[in-house]
C-alpha cells in the first residue's frame, strides 16, 4: 500500500495537539512539558490509530478480491481515507459492503487493547493514563462507532449507499 498525506494532516495535527496539551494543563493539571509530550504522543498514536483503521479496510479488501492500492492522512483533517484502484471495475454491493466494514473491526481491536492499558495505568494516572485515554475513547468513539455516521465521507456511507443493492 502506498502512504501518502495531505497539507491538512500537518495542519490538523498541530490542532489537535494544542487542544489536548491545553486540556491536560487546564483539566489534569499536568506541567507544560508533561502536556506537550503527552499531546504529541496522542497525536502519534492517532495516526497510527487511523492507519490501523484502513488497514483493517485493506485486509477485507484484500480478502475480497479487490485490493486497495494505498491510504491518504489528512483527507478529512485528522482523518485519513482509503485509496482503490482507479481502473476498479463496478463491483457488487456485497463486495463495498465487507470492505467497508473492515475499518471498524480493525478500530475495535486497537479500542480492546487501549482499553487494556488505560486500565493498566490507571492507578498511576499522569501523562501517560491521559494518553492511553484518549487513544481508547479516539478508536471506540471516532475510528469505530463514529465510523458508522452516514457523513459523507464514512464507512456509514458507503453501508448506507450499498446495503439497499445487496
Amino acid at each position: 500500500l502506498s502512504l501518502s498525506a495531505d497539507p491538512t494532516a500537518v495542519v490538523g495535527s498541530f490542532l489537535l495537539a494544542a487542544l489536548l496539551g491545553g486540556a491536560g494543563m487546564r483539566f489534569l493539571g499536568l506541567s507544560g512539558g508533561e502536556a506537550l509530550g503527552g499531546s504529541l504522543l496522542a497525536v502519534a498514536l492517532h495516526w497510527g490509530s487511523d492507519i490501523a483503521h484502513h488497514l483493517g479496510h485493506a485486509r477485507a479488501a484484500r480478502r475480497t478480491g479487490y485490493p486497495m492500492s494505498g491510504i491518504r492522512l489528512g483527507k478529512w483533517g485528522v482523518l485519513g481515507t482509503s485509496l482503490y484502484p482507479a481502473d476498479e471495475p463496478a463491483l457488487p454491493a456485497a463486495i463495498h459492503i465487507r470492505r467497508a466494514l473492515g475499518g471498524p473491526a480493525g478500530s475495535l481491536v486497537v479500542t480492546l487493547a487501549a482499553a487494556a492499558v488505560a486500565l493498566a495505568l490507571r492507578a498511576e494516572g499522569g501523562a501517560l493514563w491521559w494518553v492511553a485515554v484518549f487513544v481508547f475513547l479516539d478508536n471506540l468513539l471516532l475510528l469505530t462507532l463514529g465510523a458508522f455516521l452516514p457523513l459523507g465521507f464514512t464507512d456509514g456511507s458507503t453501508l448506507l449507499r450499498w446495503w439497499g443493492n445487496r
